[in-house]
């Protein structure tokens, strides 16, 4: 049987390669024909003719239903350092090229530049051709950073010292999914294994008779006991090696706080997310195990395994149809919740079944990110998030939110007070910094010093790495003007725990924002315990606060709570400053939103499904849901199996 599946393996391969000989012009001077991933790669020592020529490829494409890449024979390449000399001299000097990453897996170079649009405006200035002729490197342009990321250097570290590795491993990936499929005929099936019923560990199986994609795999930080903590793949009886991929719609720990865990024992498959979602999750993941070890706990994973997450994984574009399995291919699409969080849609089969999954979405524009994107071709089931979905859970304007936060701020800060604002270091601190920013130069915000911890900087350095994915003004000004608005005059970062002496002085009013954004640990906890007794001071909630939490705890008005001291014993914090939640700046919809994102979808849809919210929230948003629209829907709770088609 085995040897009957290797040789239809073999045979549909020659299909595709031969199909591809046969369409390519010989002026192409194509070397090799290789997989590479979900991509078939075509290597010339002539990329000019290809490059060129766009149709040919578009053509290719069309026939052969794949996505297929131009790569540099390995023979034309110039060394890096030759390379790296002609880079210097070509590329413009208003540009002001700082970096420059050569990634020998792919044949790429990166270059990191002040000013991208100087590199890319004008063919006659800068001709990217020209650059992969002269280099035998093919080109990508990136925003350099205010402040260098060591994130995405540690990544860039990573991918070079295993470059051979993701070679071969892309390789085998694209062998597994250009494979004959076993069955014709679709069954699709999902079995719920963590984040239904419950805020946190996110995680769900798809499968058919060829695949099985794992979709999410976080953690419960609210969770006390083990069962309910994490994702439960002990129910789904499958070994890591029996899956064809893991696809990642956004970095926050409920989403990947379980990922580093698989690597550790023993996956190796491909792992699909947005690019910017590959250097959040590792920022996350990598503060999750410093977490771990302040608090007295024994780390789930080590840095080793959240380095290997770095190799595995296959950054992807939005709206890029891409083949993850033989009869599911993936297309991500824009979720608005964080920078690359991403709704994933799954076409199943030769059209025989569409799988939304919504993912935290926040369907409504803001200052950094655009609404979520409803442009699904087809929908037959949507699985989408209850975060905020009881009736009540009505959030205030923009416009309001923004009054009601500079009312609460100035309030205090007049009165010669602090204002604490624990937050995720992801999303929620960069919008915050926007609406800082846009206040305190019009005036309407007291000016005072705006201090962040280390790990926000970080993470707003991989913002502006990735402008792209940002709200279209946002975008335009970082990538076409000298005006970034991250880089404001009224911030201060705070690097290491000795310059916290500034804002933790008694008579220094001031904003402190850090992390983590529930209080379980991080920064955030020693100005909590120095903030907190004092009633001059505020605690101001802008994010959500899972049941369980320290946060939701001190959120719900606990007036004493105990916490872990800096020499490992429990301290007890008296909590006589003010403290305030202030809806409407959350990264997810609220119930209108919500509905509204369902109607958009509702021409096509079948089936309704709804995870991501207490239970009472997720039971809500179906019944309206199925009341309003008329379309079946369901609220599963984790371990249930739900047959899709």
């Amino acid at each position: 049987m085995q040897k009957k599946q290797q040789q239809q393996a073999d045979q549909s391969s020659q299909n595709i390669m031969a199909t591809i000989l046969t369409s390519i012009p010989k002026d192409a001077n194509v070397t090799k024909i290789d997989y590479e991933g979900p991509r078939i790669a075509l290597y010339t020592d002539k990329p000019r003719f290809l490059m060129e020529n766009n149709e040919i490829i578009s053509n290719l494409v069309n026939q052969i239903k794949k996505r297929i890449v131009i790569r540099t024979d390995e023979k034309i390449r110039k060394s890096e350092e030759d390379a790296r000399k002609i880079l210097d001299a070509l590329v413009p000097d208003d540009a002001g090229l700082e970096a420059t990453f050569f990634d020998t897996a792919t044949g790429e170079v990166s270059i990191e530049v002040k000013r991208p649009w100087l590199c890319q405006r004008n063919a006659e200035e800068f001709n990217h051709t020209e650059v992969t002729e002269q280099t035998g490197w093919r080109l990508r342009i990136r925003k350099s950073t205010t402040k260098p990321s060591n994130t995405i250097k540690s990544i860039n570290y990573q991918l070079k010292i295993s470059s051979a590795d993701r070679a071969k491993q892309l390789k085998s990936v694209g062998e597994e999914i250009f494979r004959p499929r076993l069955v014709q005929k679709s069954e699709v099936s999902l079995l719920t294994l963590g984040g239904f019923g419950q805020v946190g560990r996110s995680c769900m199986l798809l499968t058919t008779p060829d695949s099985k994609v794992l979709i999410d795999c976080g953690v419960n930080p609210g969770a006390r006991t083990p069962s309910e903590a994490y994702p439960r793949l002990d129910w789904a009886n499958i070994s890591l090696d029996e899956l064809d991929a893991i696809v990642i719609g956004h970095a926050h720990l409920d989403h990947t706080g379980f990922l580093p865990v698989l690597t550790k024992y023993g996956y190796r498959g491909p792992i699909y997310c947005t690019e910017p979602t590959l250097p959040m999750m590792n920022l996350i993941q990598l503060d999750a195990i410093k977490v771990a070890g302040a608090q007295g706990r024994t780390p789930m994973y080590a840095e080793r395994d959240v380095h290997q997450i770095m190799k595995q994984t296959i950054g992807l574009s939005y709206g890029t149809v891409t083949d993850i399995s033989p009869d599911i291919k993936l297309v991500l699409a824009n979720a608005g919740h964080i920078l690359g969080s991403a709704s994933c849609h799954f076409h199943i089969g030769n059209g025989d079944h569409n799988f939304v999954y919504s993912g935290d979405i926040k369907y409504g524009k803001s200052m950094l990110l655009e609404s979520a994107d409803t442009r699904f071709p087809r929908v037959e089931t949507l699985l989408v998030e209850s975060t905020y979905g009881a009736k009540e859970d009505i959030q205030p304007t923009r416009e309001e939110v923004e009054g009601a936060f500079i009312k609460s701020v100035n309030e205090i800060l007049k009165g010669g007070g602090k204002v604490l604002i624990p937050i995720p270091a992801v999303g929620r601190a960069q919008e915050l910094m926007m609406v800082i920013d846009k206040y305190m130069k019009s005036g309407q915000l007291i000016e005072s010093p705006v201090f962040m911890e280390g790990m926000i900087q970080e993470a707003t350095a991989i913002h502006e790495a990735h402008p792209e994915y940002l709200e279209r003004s946002l975008k335009q000004k970082i990538l076409e003007t000298d005006d970034n608005p991250f880089d404001s005059e009224y911030f201060t970062n705070i690097e290491h725990a000795d310059g916290r002496d500034e804002p933790l002085r008694e008579d220094t009013p001031c904003i402190v924002i850090a992390t983590s954004g529930m209080l379980e640990g991080g920064p955030v906890l020693e100005y909590f315990r120095n903030f907190a007794p004092n009633p001059k001071n505020k605690i101001l909630f802008v994010s959500y606060q899972v049941n369980g939490t320290l946060g939701r705890r001190v959120m719900d008005g606990a007036r004493q709570v105990t916490i872990m001291g800096r020499d490992g014993k429990v301290e007890v914090v008296t909590i006589n400053c003010g403290t305030e939640k202030l809806e409407g700046f959350s990264g997810h919809s609220d119930y209108n939103q919500l509905m509204s994102y369902v109607q958009r979808l509702r021409p096509k849809l079948r089936r309704v499904l709804v995870n991501h919210g207490e239970r009472r929230k997720s039971q809500n948003l179906s019944s309206a849901i199925n009341r309003m629209y008329r379309v079946t829907t369901h609220y599963p709770q984790v371990q249930e199996a739900i047959k899709l088609f």
